[in-house]
Formats: structure tokens, C-alpha cells, sequence
């Protein structure tokens, strides 16, 4: 996968394009986006020192009322929150964005900051050779501004009616995310009413989240200029179609190519074979980290191209991990699609965890289990035991279990992570796990939206 560079902006040119107000943000655990702003003239305060955020801040819920406190998440304390002036992008309307991370007040990174983690995780992935190119999927349901269905009875799958009946809107994201620098490689009505896919040009990993969290804010910028809103529920209308957010990536070795070049099944690599192998293996545990709210449950089912068992195969939608080889009709490689993914992820986390496994499995050349080449549906629960597939669970409580008691994603991604991922998640459960399908989809349809 050709990473796509975007120069970074000075502060003179801000103020030559006529910004007069910065945000900053940070994803929480529970997915949530999170913001401070200032004048221009505080941008480099923004930087350094940042500016001070509670502890809290990691524990905000889902709900926009509760906190999940743990001994780590206190009252008690003050972290800074800091831009990266390198990735700020002008959004137009006098506004400018910059992704952020958290600090302790002595300048080190807290390491229950999401974006910092996967900045880990990259130097890790550097230090033993390897590079990392991510492309992220956004899927999305256009509804009105308080939430309810908007009329669709001309939508049909991919359709171009839905693609006419919002012009407006699918020509202004995409002018939009052009001149922000965000690279769009399509747009597209998908399965659901009124739902719409983008997929995004790949980059290196923190660069990649962050590209993906600016993409958000213009597609709900741009839905707002046009009388809509966005929802990122997982699944927004129970019985209805539900939302992902795929994470594609590739790996090099040096300037080798790990998913293609090698004598193993498709052209992968020992390598390659190892990284799927470490992602399938850990998926039970990791899952409460790519769709563990309260709703991913509700999507996490057969037959809704969710990938709701743990294997892998070659183009094989049903699969949670999806392999795509190299060819003519894949012109960035040959790369991996973790298909469980969904938006209620912090999507920084979501990838520290599927590159923290890959890169797990490469060090303990874990071997790639038996490719499932059919629905895993279609088999038998013999012959799904026998080829060592297993059926992810829908279960918050038992994803819960599974990350909290993990010492493989603890060791990849520290304790800290962890415990803050678990308890947003733990408090969703103990609060509202006793709901039906149509409370929580009406509860949290608007829960991630920006």
C-alpha cells in the first residue's frame, strides 16, 4: 500500500488562509471525540505546554453523563492535553484541527493515551524493521438533526439514486476532505438507507487515525451545512444495517513487501503468515477493543459481512480477517482487513491492537491456522472445530473477561490501556446491558456522532 504525505502548515499560513480558532482532539476509550479550542494566537501554548484536562477525560461514557472512575481515573490529578502542529490541517470557515495526545504535567506521555500507544506501537514495529501502512474504512447513516430516519424510497444497495439524492452533500465532503489534505480513494452508497462508505488513501499508522478523525469531522461538518446529521452508531435502527470502520493494512520488511513475494499460500511470506497467524489467535481477547460497546453486539452477527468468526480467508467477507493479494486489481499490494472493527472504536487503540498482534505473531512465528475459502457459516460446527474457527462472541460480558484477563494485549498494549479500555466498556455493561435492541439503538444513535 503508497503511503500519501501532506506537508505540515506554519502558523503564518493560518493565518494567511484566515483561520482565527484551533481545535485540538483526543479519542477517549470509549470512542468518544473529545475537543479544546483557542485563538490562533494560543496555538503554540496548544502545543506546549497543552492545556490541562482531568483524569476524567478517559473515563467519560457513551451515555454523556456517567464516569467510569477506577483508581486511575480520579478527580484527582491534571494531564495536558498537546496538539501536533505537524499534522495540523486548515478545515475552512476559519477554523483549523490538530490531532492531540495526553501528557502528565512533567511533559512524558500518559500510557493510557490512545494516540501515544500507537505511537508506541509504530516505534516498536520500527525497531524491528518493519513499517506499517493502514487504510481506514468509514460507514455511516445520514439521519435528520435530531436523530430520526430520513426519507430513502428511492435507496437501493450502491445504488446512484442515493448518490443523486445527495449530490450536494457527496460533492462538498468530498471538495472538502481535497483541500484538507484527506485522500478519499471512493465514495459510495452502501447496504443500508441512506448509509454511505469512504475509504481513505493509506498512511502510516498514527498518521493514518488521525486522517480518519479529520475525515469524521468534515463528513458531519458538511452533513450539518446540509441540514443532516451523521450517526456512527454500530448499528443505529435495531433490525437495520449495521456500520463498520475496517481497518486494511500492509507491512514492509525494510523496503520488502510482507503479505506478497513469499513461497506461502497467495504469495505470503513467513512473515505474513506469522502476522495473521498473531491477529487470529488473539482475537478473543483483543475483541472487546475493536467492538465492545454496549451496541456492537447487535452487528456482531452471522451473515452481516462483520467478519463474526475467527479466521481468515482470501476475500472472504465472512471472515474477520480478510485477506487481499497482490494483482492487478489491488493496486497497493497485498494487505490484511480486520472486518470486526466498528465505530465505536477508538480506532488508535483498534490498530495498536491489530499491529501490536501482528507484530506478536511475527516474533513468535505463529503459524497462520487453516484458511477458510467458504462462509464459515456453511459449516458444520465439526468441521468449524476441526479447522480451528471459532464464533466471536456478542457477549459485552464475556469481552470484558477476555481483555481484562488477557496477558497478551496487556503485554502489547500496558496495563494502563487496559484497564481504561475495560472500564468505559465495564460501565456500559453494569448500566445498560439489560436493555432490548430498540432501546439501545435509539439510546446511542448519536452517541459517537461529532
Amino acid at each position: 500500500m503508497m503511503a500519501m504525505t501532506t506537508a505540515p502548515i506554519g502558523i503564518a499560513t493560518l493565518e494567511a488562509g484566515g483561520v482565527d480558532t484551533v481545535i485540538g482532539t483526543v479519542v477517549n476509550p470509549a470512542g468518544l471525540t473529545h475537543a479544546k479550542a483557542v485563538p490562533i494566537g494560543r496555538v503554540n501554548a496548544f502545543a506546549d505546554p497543552g492545556l490541562g484536562a482531568s483524569p476524567v477525560w478517559h473515563g467519560f461514557a457513551i451515555d454523556r453523563a456517567g464516569i467510569a472512575f477506577t483508581d486511575g481515573i480520579s478527580v484527582v490529578g491534571d494531564e495536558r492535553v498537546r496538539i501536533d502542529l505537524e499534522a495540523l490541517r486548515i478545515l475552512g470557515g476559519g477554523l483549523a484541527w490538530a490531532p492531540a495526545a495526553f501528557f502528565d504535567q512533567d511533559g512524558h506521555p500518559v500510557p493510557s493515551c490512545a494516540r501515544g500507544t500507537l505511537a508506541r506501537i509504530e516505534s516498536r514495529l520500527a525497531g524491528a524493521g518493519l513499517r506499517a501502512l493502514v487504510g481506514h474504512e468509514i460507514e455511516f447513516l445520514l439521519v435528520d438533526p435530531d436523530g430520526n430516519r430520513l426519507p430513502g424510497n428511492l435507496w437501493a444497495q450502491y445504488g446512484l439514486a442515493g448518490v443523486l439524492e445527495h449530490e450536494g452533500f457527496v460533492r462538498d465532503v468530498t471538495a472538502a476532505a481535497a483541500a484538507a489534505g484527506v485522500g478519499i480513494e471512493q465514495f459510495h452508497p452502501e447496504y443500508g438507507v441512506n448509509q454511505f462508505e469512504i475509504s481513505l488513501s493509506p498512511r502510516p499508522p498514527v498518521a493514518a487515525a488521525d486522517q480518519l478523525i479529520l475525515a469524521r469531522i468534515i463528513i458531519s461538518r458538511v452533513a450539518r451545512d446540509h441540514g443532516m446529521r451523521v450517526s456512527l452508531s454500530p448499528v443505529p435502527f435495531a433490525g437495520s444495517v449495521g456500520s463498520g470502520a475496517h481497518q486494511h493494512f500492509s507491512l514492509l520488511h525494510g523496503d520488502t513487501p510482507v503479505f506478497s513475494g513469499g513461497d506461502g499460500p497467495h504469495g505470503l511470506t513467513r512473515q505474513g503468515q506469522a502476522a495473521i497467524g498473531g491477529i487470529v489467535a488473539g482475537l478473543p481477547e483483543a475483541q472487546l477493543i475493536f467492538c465492545g460497546s454496549v451496541v456492537s453486539g447487535l452487528r456482531m452477527q452471522p451473515g452481516n459481512w462483520a467478519g463474526a468468526y475467527g479466521c481468515w480467508g482470501t476475500e472472504n467477507r465472512e471472515a474477520a480477517v480478510r485477506f487481499l493479494h497482490a494483482g492487478p486489481g489491488n493496486p497497493h499490494g497485498a494487505n490484511v482487513e480486520l472486518k470486526i472493527v466498528d465505530p465505536s472504536a477508538n480506532p488508535y487503540f483498534a490498530t495498536a491492537a491489530i499491529l501490536g498482534l501482528a507484530l506478536d505473531g511475527i516474533e513468535r512465528d505463529t503459524a497462520a491456522p487453516q484458511e477458510i475459502s467458504v462462509d464459515p457459516a456453511s459449516l458444520s460446527e465439526e468441521q468449524r472445530r476441526d479447522a480451528g474457527v471459532v464464533a466471536l462472541s456478542a457477549d459485552q460480558g464475556v469481552l470484558l473477561a477476555a481483555l481484562d484477563g488477557s496477558q497478551r494485549m496487556r503485554a502489547i498494549l500496558g496495563d494502563p490501556a487496559v484497564n481504561v479500555l475495560v472500564a468505559v466498556r465495564r460501565y456500559e455493561q453494569e448500566t445498560y446491558s439489560h436493555l432490548d435492541a430498540d432501546q439501545l439503538t435509539d439510546r446511542f444513535r448519536m452517541a459517537w456522532s461529532l
